[in-house]
């Protein structure tokens, strides 16, 4: 008995001992110099789409923080260790980026970078070739180049007198003057010629909405408009511009998305519902995250899942337009946001796509913050690394979202260098399809191109995260439930 009674007492000593061993390890503090690592670490595992698919993310990969510690302590930057964490990166997940500076991410999801006013598409100047070439899509209002001799059309070679290539476009046309030389499209040539345009980059802030009007033709009022961008920060303009739209009577819209490489879903959401209007309350879109994620939501909140169409912004009343039919003109720079409205469109109403197949962006993501919810509130302030990793992919109603491939109009019509037309006027190529199709008044004769150049980068696509379609915070809720 005495020795059962020894015993007894020795292994609850035993016990007692390993699980304060293990709570020692557990309470394992996170060394300074890994604080950031740790945020990313942990910011990935929590929401990462394919967090289950990355081994070094997987929630059995470390016992504890000090195992965790050690795996950290082996990357030379958080740069490193965030992309060794990214699925199949760039093939599989293309997308998702960190900054160092969280000021530099927010002014790119609002619209407000360092830039000269130029939007620009390069293109090579033959099938595989290292040479490329820029050409000028259009100019923003109030920038430096509105005030230079510089317009949509015009072609430019070289930067600072220096050849474009596939290997030297990004330090030439990153600094905050240059030059750009121009040159001729002749029959399918660039041919050089002697103007040249300064520009210097200032802060600018771009106001998506670049042109709105109407349209007259018998009894057609065709608005038109030109959106560039899903800011938050405009979306009360936009409600004025259809509340403009609905006091002259629009009948039909044409929304030219071709520059558009999106913004945020709840933009993307209130435009559709500008656009129709007849199905506040319906499942416009729905988000898929990552398994932990998905179990979070179904059993807590579903209705984190869901973007639903909407009758109001802030309190104020959407000026929707009620139509069963939209016209969207798109290119290869058409991504995120904007192919979640023409997706997001085709359950209700009728979607007609014009122009050229769009990028394929069928994710979004979050900025993650270092703080305790990985929210804005609460961030560290020993530095400024924030993260914008993919976090959802989306589908519509109907459940549909396999377009990573791009979404294709029935006849893919890209832009002509050679027959490019003035934005927003009835002459121009792709708007005249549109009013064709409308109207079924004949349209002006596209021409067929002298050339066909392969695409290579485009201003936005330049920037990093330039092809976004994000929420605006973390849900709620999450980082409370799920402890490390």
């Amino acid at each position: 008995m005495k020795k059962t009674f020894i015993f007894a007492i020795l292994l609850f000593i035993g016990i007692s001992s390993f699980f304060a061993c293990q709570d020692d390890l557990d309470d394992i503090e996170v060394p300074k110099e890994l604080k950031i690592n740790d945020f990313i670490w942990k910011g990935l595992n929590l929401y990462y789409y394919w967090q289950a698919d990355v081994t070094d993310l997987s929630d059995s990969r470390f016992a504890n923080q000090g195992e965790l510690n050690a795996y950290l302590n082996g990357f030379s930057s958080p740069e490193d260790l965030f992309y060794s964490l990214l699925n199949n990166y760039p093939n599989t997940d293309r997308f998702s980026v960190i900054f160092s500076d969280y000021t530099v991410l927010e002014g790119v999801l609002s619209g407000n970078t360092a830039n000269n006013g130029v939007d620009y598409q390069l293109l090579r100047k033959a099938e595989g070739s290292d040479e490329v070439f820029g050409w000028v899509r259009y100019i923003i209002p109030n920038s430096d180049a509105s005030s230079k001799d510089i317009r949509r059309g015009d072609i430019f070679y070289a930067v600072n007198g220096t050849p474009l290539n596939v290997n030297n476009y990004r330090e030439l046309l990153a600094g905050q003057n240059y030059t750009l030389n121009l040159a001729d499209y002749d029959s399918g040539n660039i041919t050089p010629n002697s103007r040249s345009v300064a520009l210097t980059k200032t802060e600018l802030a771009e106001n998506p909405i670049l042109i709105n009007k109407v349209l007259t033709y018998d009894t057609h009022k065709i608005g038109y408009l030109m959106y560039n961008g899903f800011y938050g920060e405009y979306d009360n303009n936009l409600n004025t511009v259809f509340g403009q739209f609905r006091a002259e009577g629009v009948t039909d819209l044409v929304l030219d998305l071709r520059y558009n490489s999106g913004g945020a879903v709840k933009s993307a959401t209130y435009l559709a519902s500008m656009i129709t209007g007849q199905f506040n309350g319906q499942v416009f879109a729905k988000q898929q995250w990552n398994a932990k994620i998905e179990d979070y939501f179904n059993d807590n909140d579903p209705e984190q899942l869901i973007n639903r169409f909407s009758n109001s912004i802030g309190g104020n009343a959407i000026n929707s337009l009620n139509l069963s039919k939209v016209y969207i003109l798109t290119s290869k720079s058409t991504a995120s946001s904007s192919e979640l409205v023409i997706n997001g469109l085709k359950p209700y109403i009728g979607v007609v796509q014009i122009g050229d197949v769009t990028v394929g962006k069928n994710v979004g993501s979050v900025t993650l913050y270092d703080s305790p919810s990985f929210g804005k509130q609460g961030r560290s302030n020993r530095h400024k690394y924030a993260m914008q990793p993919i976090c959802f992919k989306i589908v519509n109603s109907a459940g549909f979202g396999e377009y990573q491939n791009g979404i294709s109009p029935p006849t893919p019509q890209p832009e002509n260098l050679g027959d490019l037309g003035v934005l927003g006027e009835p002459t121009e190529p792709l708007l005249s399809m549109a009013i064709s199709q409308i109207t079924s008044v004949g349209r002006r004769r596209m021409q067929q191109p002298d050339k066909t150049f392969e695409p290579f980068k485009d201003r936005k696509s330049m920037q990093r995260f330039g092809t976004e379609m994000y929420i605006d915070k973390v849900p709620d809720g999450i980082k409370d439930f799920f402890k490390f």
